[in-house]
């Protein structure tokens, strides 16, 4: 079975500012889009923190769910040779 890859503290680091950011960017867009608005007004920062939320998950599953591929080392040196 593979060895699991220990994240490095630079990739943590770069995880959680990415959280954070997604965070404050979320509530931000979440809570001023339809400010002065008499009437519905389409929900539009859905969207957007839908997609940067599968980001997140996607990077924190890069970081803290990697595992080392056997198959790697072959693969490098097959492609220099």
């Amino acid at each position: 079975m593979p060895n699991k890859i220990k994240p490095t503290g630079a990739q943590k680091s770069k995880f959680y500012i990415h959280f954070v950011i997604y965070l404050i960017a979320s509530v931000a867009m979440l809570t001023m889009y339809n400010k002065g608005a008499t009437e519905w007004v389409y929900p539009w920062p859905a969207w957007i923190v839908a997609a940067w939320g599968l980001a997140v998950i996607g990077h924190w599953c890069a970081v803290f769910t990697s595992y080392e591929d056997k198959g790697m080392t072959e693969f490098n040196r097959q492609a220099k040779g």
